[in-house]
């Protein structure tokens, strides 16, 4: 019997749509999401990826995206919801912190993904993602205004000093030690939510969503079941209402399962 109370579901897609070692969709999420869609449950993608980082997922006919960490929504037709970029006083102070010391960063804006210095660290990071390299950043025309979201290549410790110092209008979170996904400070993918919700007219209450990194947290916290998946990191496993299987073994068909969503 299928839950009465969820009417739209929010999945992140690295580590929980899609497989680190197979880079698809397992066949029993395919399924999944259509029976979803059969009941009129609406199923939204909700990513830190951008806007132009998702073809690999599009054909899953999504009824709504949350990219960028929820700083750009955008729904079925194409219409864009919600953008919000990067206060540009951090773009700047970024740059000249960059060209004074060592640094890799990615800038994404509406249009490109570009990167500043890349390593072999940053290299396979990519390669891990089945993802190109992008092509490197033109620091002297970087447009300041139009940035909506910048990965800057530092470790856990570093994080907290950087941020205050160079960027302290924006807010970091991560799902990797390699990188911190960094955003305009408010926003993330909980914001997507209520912006789609708003969007057609659901109840928090009424939602789901599945995740398994650190850029998922606020999400897995504010809907109605936040799901972590078997394979997440400990950190999302402690704050969610249940614990699935992991990305390999049917986590997300399983969840959905066991609350009778489907």
């Amino acid at each position: 019997m299928q839950n009465p109370e969820i009417e739209a579901v929010f999945f992140d897609i690295d580590g929980t749509l899609l497989s680190f070692k197979t880079h698809e969709v397992s066949p029993s999420t395919e399924e999944a999401l259509a029976q979803l869609q059969a009941k009129g449950i609406k199923i939204i993608l909700s990513t830190g990826r951008s806007i132009n980082s998702i073809d690999h997922v599009r054909y899953l006919d999504f009824d709504g995206y949350i990219t960028f960490n929820g700083g750009y929504c955008v729904s079925k037709e194409g219409h864009i919801l919600f953008k919000k970029s990067i206060d540009s006083k951090d773009i700047e102070s970024l740059l000249k912190h960059a060209n004074e010391k060592p640094l890799s960063f990615s800038f994404m804006s509406e249009k490109e993904v570009t990167i500043h210095d890349v390593t072999p660290e940053i290299a396979g990071m990519y390669a891990h993602l089945n993802l190109p390299v992008p092509p490197l950043v033109d620091m002297d025309n970087v447009n300041t205004d139009e940035i909506l979201q910048t990965n800057i290549f530092l470790g856990p410790d570093e994080e907290e000093q950087f941020m205050q110092e160079i960027m302290p209008n924006s807010i970091a979170s991560r799902w990797t030690p390699l990188f911190a996904d960094v955003n305009p400070k408010g926003q993330s993918k909980k914001v997507g939510i209520d912006i789609f919700c708003k969007h057609y007219g659901i109840d928090i209450t009424k939602t789901m969503a599945f995740g398994d990194g650190g850029n998922d947290i606020t999400m897995l916290q504010h809907v109605g079941i936040g799901v972590a998946m078997g394979n997440a990191n400990p950190e999302v496993k402690e704050i969610a209402d249940y614990i699935t299987d992991d990305v390999d073994s049917d986590g997300i068909w399983n969840a959905l399962k066991h609350f009778s969503v489907l």
